[in-house]
């Protein structure tokens, strides 16, 4: 469909004068002195150990505090250290939160994460003017309106979805920017964007000659997929086991819990959902096929709340597990990081030279992949290839490069929301921006 818009050691011991008293009493008394002796023996023995019991249990409590107040100490410290390796890894922007931006009655879920990083990331100071873009999860089109109206220059756009429900949105959306005579050719597509590179020879302006000059990968979930009950995604809401991104695709969450080999199902747990309660939630997961099985968001919250260690019927224990769980079965239905690392590869061979990808991803899993597969893109490992620090007046948003024979990585580490952003949209909070370019092949 075409239309034109767009967007502690203690020793016993006896002083000389008791030395003597021992001596003393051993001749003159006049029962018989081993007696007298042994008795003096013992009690001047008990003494001096119940003396030594007495300081060595002050020295033990002393040696305990000091103990306690070391390891506070060295707590606090490693806690510092850890927070200072986890800013390093990453770049924490400095773009201020334009909340006016936002349209009149948007959500905060609605809300385009990174926004005004995008908009650097696809600036046309970076000495290239944008002509085409495409947005692989055009969602709401928070993304996509702005890019169109902030390149006047753009002449083909392309949104694509799995979401039907979200594709409306962003064409009502983006269509009202643009008038009847405006030059820009927009295509919204209900597709996967593991389909890109057809979608894109089967149009008419055949951009892939000689490529597109950006495209966006914005992961995380829309609230109108995470609000809907009936979409299976809410953790605490009751509904389906379903999580379904393409309402199209046959494969459900229940399928995978109710059909699916007890291994396959701890795998999913372990590898994608990173829960360390794996074999337990595995097994009872299993057991309970001969109940009835699981078919509700509710029962299978019910499963975890009973399964996840020291429940005493509060939240914070389970609702991280229940979080990973989720997550796990998400993943597998949609096999989204295969999906993934396969569409990154395509993405790029998308590009025109100088074009430029960026993927906002929301959890490590995802992460992992863009990073590891923009590495793997560029093709780092030939000879003259570089880590480079960057100062550009232009583009202040580049701190460090990786340099490849195909392409430069222009986000050594991730860009993650200003703090502005992260208080007053908490969906941010977890969001990491990558940004990788195609090499300008010089003749």
């Amino acid at each position: 469909m075409a239309f034109r818009s767009s967007i502690a050691k203690f020793s016993l011991f006896s002083s000389s004068s008791q030395s003597l008293h021992f001596h003393h009493l051993f001749f003159t008394c006049t029962t018989p002195p081993p007696r007298i002796f042994r008795f003096c023996s013992i009690s001047t023995a008990s003494g001096v150990k119940n003396k030594t019991k007495k300081e060595k249990h002050k020295k033990s409590k002393n040696l305990k505090a000091s103990t306690l107040v070391s390891k506070s100490s060295e707590s606090a410290s490693l806690s510092s250290k850890l927070a200072l390796v986890k800013e390093k890894r990453r770049t924490r922007s400095t773009k201020e939160f334009d909340e006016n931006a936002i349209p009149i009655g948007d959500t905060a879920a609605h809300i385009p994460v990174m926004l005004a990083e995008v908009l650097d990331v696809f600036s046309s100071s970076s000495g290239r003017p944008l002509r085409s873009f495409v947005d692989c999860t055009v969602g709401a089109g928070g993304h996509s309106s702005a890019i169109i109206q902030a390149h006047p220059e753009l002449n083909f756009y392309m949104g694509m979805d799995v979401d039907p429900i979200a594709l409306d949105k962003a064409q009502d959306r983006i269509s009202d920017f643009f008038s009847e005579d405006s030059d820009l050719k927009a295509y919204i597509v209900l597709k996967n964007f593991k389909y890109l590179k057809s979608l894109l020879a089967d149009s008419d302006e055949k951009p892939l000659d000689p490529g597109v000059d950006g495209i966006l990968m914005d992961l995380g979930m829309s609230s109108m997929q995470v609000d809907d009950p009936e979409r299976g995604f809410r953790v605490l809401g009751d509904g389906p086991l379903d999580m379904r991104m393409d309402p199209q695709a046959s494969l459900k969450a229940e399928d995978i819990l109710n059909n699916w080999p007890e291994i396959e199902v701890g795998r999913i747990l372990r590898d994608y959902g990173e829960e360390s309660n794996w074999y337990s939630l595995q097994n009872k997961i299993v057991k309970a096929r001969s109940q009835g099985g699981l078919h509700s968001t509710t029962q299978l919250l019910d499963l975890i709340r009973k399964s996840t260690p020291g429940f005493k019927g509060g939240r914070q224990g389970w609702i991280k597990t229940a979080t990973r769980v989720f997550q796990a079965l998400r993943i597998a239905v949609n096999d989204e990081l295969n999906v993934l690392q396969n569409s990154l590869y395509t993405c790029f061979d998308c590009l025109a030279p100088g074009g430029r990808l960026a993927v906002i991803s929301f959890h490590s899993l995802e992460d992992r992949v863009v990073k590891q597969t923009f590495l793997d893109i560029i093709n780092p490992k030939t000879e003259g290839d570089e880590v480079a620090k960057i100062i550009d007046e232009k583009e202040e948003w580049i701190k460090q490069t990786v340099k490849g024979s195909k392409g430069r990585v222009l986000t050594k580490r991730p860009i993650t929301p200003s703090e502005e952003e992260e208080r007053l949209n908490r969906r941010s909070r977890s969001a990491k921006l990558r940004v990788i370019q195609k090499n300008i092949v010089l003749c």
